[in-house]
């Protein structure tokens, strides 16, 4: 009998799933180095070797159903893996495995269970078979009611992804904002929720340029309340000029169809990652061993 400690001290030295480590023992009667090599022969423990390196590439991906709708980002080392469809499968049992569970955090996700063992388990296992870092980054589960509509748009084959919820309307609408949002980048959803530090802050610079270009105090103050606005209509997905109609604002466009906006969520893969520099140079190099 296989103790649970054993699994666990295989599963940290090798990085290989719970399920692995356990059949590696098995075959091995219990030996750890015995089971490493065989983890090794059968690829598994690849997983555990590319823990360090960057994975900004990669997949954002939606799924909806009825009420309910999940948004997710998966990473990969390269864009070439990325565009495979095994990695393509991975990103579509993801959202299936989390719109069906019940998780909430990131923590909870991980320990989802799945035919590998849990979520966590399943993406190990796909970096030792595929062949590289893979990354679980992050994913947002939403549910509506039955008078909203859930607006899905995903650009450039997964590179980004959007989500939106619409009050009232219709799904077009819904759909019209989310590629709104696609293109345009907005932070936030209206002028309410950006956070009062960043409004002060953003204040506080504004106030300063005004008066370093020498207007009076009074002016200056006037002048930055305009620029405040400006600073909404770039942040703010209420605010900004709707890209369909440049005269009216993607908040006045769907309360004109009789909705208002609930929700927006958009995923950029790779925003916010350091990014590997490629040098290709260095790298045919090393392979060679110069």
């Amino acid at each position: 009998m296989i103790s649970a400690s054993l699994v666990k001290e295989l599963r940290e030295k090798s990085g290989a799933g719970m399920l692995d480590c356990k059949k590696a023992l098995e075959a091995n009667n219990g030996d750890i180095n015995a089971s490493m090599d065989w983890l090794r022969e059968k690829g598994i423990s690849k997983a555990a070797k590319k823990a360090d390196r960057i994975a900004a590439e990669g997949l954002a991906g939606i799924l909806v159903k009825g009420n309910e709708a999940v948004i997710v980002e998966i990473n990969s080392e390269t864009d070439f893996v990325a565009k495979n469809e095994e990695f393509t499968s991975l990103v579509s049992t993801v959202l299936e495995i989390l719109l069906n569970g019940n998780a909430h955090t990131m923590e909870e996700a991980l320990q989802l269970p799945t035919s590998a063992g849990t979520l966590n388990d399943l993406i190990v296992n796909k970096t030792a078979t595929i062949g590289e870092k893979l990354s679980f980054r992050r994913f947002e589960k939403i549910t509506k009611t039955d008078g909203q509509f859930f607006g899905e748009y995903i650009h450039m084959g997964g590179k980004i992804a959007v989500l939106t919820v619409v009050d009232g309307a219709n799904e077009e609408v819904a759909k019209d904002v989310a590629m709104h949002t696609a293109a345009m980048k907005p932070t936030y959803v209206k002028t309410s929720d950006v956070p009062t530090e960043e409004v002060e802050k953003e204040r506080a610079v504004l106030k300063e340029q005004a008066m370093n270009e020498g207007k009076p105090a009074e002016i200056a103050e006037k002048m930055v309340e305009g620029r405040i606005q400006k600073f909404y209509k770039e942040i703010c997905l209420e605010e900004q000029p709707f890209i369909k109609d440049g005269d009216i604002s993607v908040g006045t466009y769907v309360k004109n169809n009789q909705g208002t906006i609930v929700n927006m969520i958009r995923y950029e893969v790779g925003e916010g990652m350091e990014k590997k520099e490629e040098d290709f140079a260095a790298e045919v190099a090393k392979q060679m061993g110069i």
